[in-house]
């Protein structure tokens, strides 16, 4: 099998590591926006760098891996659909719903494979709690309380082509609420604070954000973000029922101080980032997407899951620009129209 590998920076980088070393992939074809850099990893790695992205589908790929800023994700997501190529891409599919939607209908028509990369749906903490809500050991669930901190922010140019607080991070914790509750959000209330560096005020964006999540089943949710957690890269998700509770991302490296004199003691190395922290996660995902290439599974996590999870987004956007609760049915895309 052979894979191209569109963009390499951090997460592309990481991407293409898992696939040069997996026994099923037989070779790489990697491009970047900087040839250089493609050029400097496939060296490393041993595979092919390609001078660009025409290259990749001119010269006979398997199946593609989309790691490029989030702008060109649509156009390459559409590109390999009309090739007949399955495609895996870093969340999200676009910064809007419009966007986002015609890649859908391109994927449709096509008939083609698009597996999105919601890392979170593979790491050990998630899957078991979706394994305890499933199973009913917290009996009937009422409270979920989500978290997203990053340690440092991230660089000012890079803001405006983000998205925004919650398109580019707090999507991860909507779209793993309802893939371990399995439940869909009926109603959001959000607000946000840019009382920290100037760059988030200049780039109309956020540096700490929160959000109530109402699910259909009436089961109240929150989730909070913010990019300057001096402690270190905390993400957790507590999940309260009538019977126990239980909580992910609570270990020997998560940066907490308890106050309690019998409190445990802080971390020695707590969590400095997302590629640490999650992994393992990443990894068992690019594993996932091989098998589905060859047939051996069903796609655990495809581009319709990543629109209602830009939904539960756009609603608490808008919530928080309007200051008003956000019914998600207000937000196109629902389920019965997912690809316009």
């Amino acid at each position: 099998m052979r894979i191209g590998v569109i963009g390499t920076g951090r997460i592309g980088t990481l991407h293409a590591r898992t696939l040069s070393r997996h026994r099923e992939v037989g070779s790489l074809i990697l491009t970047d926006a900087d040839p250089a850099r493609a050029q400097e990893l496939a060296h490393r790695l041993g595979e092919t760098a390609a001078p660009g992205v025409d290259e990749i589908f001119r010269w006979g790929v398997d199946a593609v891996v989309i790691t490029t800023a989030t702008a060109a994700h649509a156009e390459y997501i559409g590109r390999a659909a009309r090739s007949g190529l399955p495609v895996f891409c870093e969340k999200p599919i676009a910064l809007d719903l419009p966007g986002t939607l015609h890649a859908l209908a391109e994927v449709e028509t096509a008939g083609t494979v698009l597996q999105m990369g919601f890392q979170r749906r593979f790491d050990a903490g998630y899957a078991g709690a979706r394994e305890a809500v499933r199973a009913g050991r917290l009996g009937r669930l009422h409270t979920v309380r989500a978290l997203t901190c990053d340690q440092s922010p991230p660089p000012a140019e890079w803001l405006p082509l983000s998205g925004g607080l919650f398109r580019d991070t707090l999507i991860h914790d909507f779209d793993v609420l309802r893939w371990v509750t399995g439940r869909e959000v009926r109603e959001v209330y959000a607000t946000g604070s840019d009382r920290g560096p100037a760059m988030f005020r200049e780039a109309g964006d956020v540096d700490t954000g929160a959000a109530l999540l109402t699910l259909d089943d009436g089961t109240l949710a929150s989730a909070t973000a913010t990019r300057l957690n001096g402690a270190g890269y905390d993400v957790r998700m507590e999940l309260a029922g009538e019977r126990d509770t239980v909580v992910v991302g609570l270990d020997d490296r998560t940066p907490l101080a308890s106050t309690e004199p019998t409190g445990p003691p802080p971390a020695d190395k707590p969590w400095t980032g997302f590629l640490e922290r999650f992994g393992p996660a990443y990894e068992a995902e690019l594993n996932a997407f091989v098998e589905v290439v060859r047939g051996e599974r069903s796609n655990p996590c495809d581009g319709r899951e990543a629109l209602q999870a830009l939904r539960i987004a756009e609603a608490c956007e808008r919530s928080r620009r309007e200051r008003r609760p956000v019914p998600l049915a207000e937000i196109p895309g629902g389920r019965q129209t997912a690809y316009g």
